[in-house]
């Protein structure tokens, strides 16, 4: 039994949910719209202000595309009313960022500078206070592509046990190991 995708998702006030014949779903907000294919095997039914995921059977299948295409459809409404967000520090010496229109720079100890270029859907910021580790801040309302930027981003410069110098999530938790012993 699929706990997850036997939830209601409730439509907030201003988002529209439309499902066109070939199921490709599409969701409308204050923030944009966002687009799903769903499996021809998956039906879908909006009840009022819900949406309801439904399976044609107990196929080990059926069971896994009921919950996964339950949670996208889910986290396209919470992108299109309220967007989400990812914040990566950098931490090192010497180590900066800074962003000019959709394309990041980076400097991250190596012998030459980093320059990614972002997608069009999202907004990156980076800030760098006094004192601060620099940080970059991507928002924007498609859920799948912020992880996949963040994740490409943080590869840049993986953290390293020793000194915990890299490129993590704020906040993270970053396990760290001893360095050598003295001989006696």
């Amino acid at each position: 039994m699929s706990r997850i995708g036997n939830k209601l998702i409730a439509i907030p006030a201003g988002v529209s949910i439309s499902v066109s014949d070939d199921n490709l779903v599409s969701v409308k907000g204050p923030k944009g719209t966002l687009t799903q294919s769903v499996d021809t095997d998956i039906s879908i039914e909006i009840e009022g202000g819900e949406l309801k995921v439904k399976r044609p059977s107990e196929q080990k299948r059926h069971k896994a595309l009921h919950g996964l295409y339950r949670s996208l459809i889910n986290n396209m409404v919470i992108g299109v009313e309220t967007g989400y967000k990812k914040e990566l520090e950098i931490i090192g010496v010497g180590y900066k960022a800074s962003a000019v229109g959709n394309v990041l720079e980076l400097q991250l100890g190596y012998s030459h500078n980093i320059f990614m270029s972002i997608p069009d859907e999202l907004k990156i910021t980076t800030t760098s206070e006094k004192g601060q580790n620099p940080k970059v801040i991507l928002e924007g309302i498609d859920k799948e592509l912020i992880g996949s930027v963040a994740a490409k981003i943080k590869s840049l410069r993986k953290v390293e046990p020793y000194k915990g110098k890299g490129i993590r999530f704020v906040g993270e938790i970053v396990r760290r190991k001893a360095g050598k012993s003295a001989k006696k």
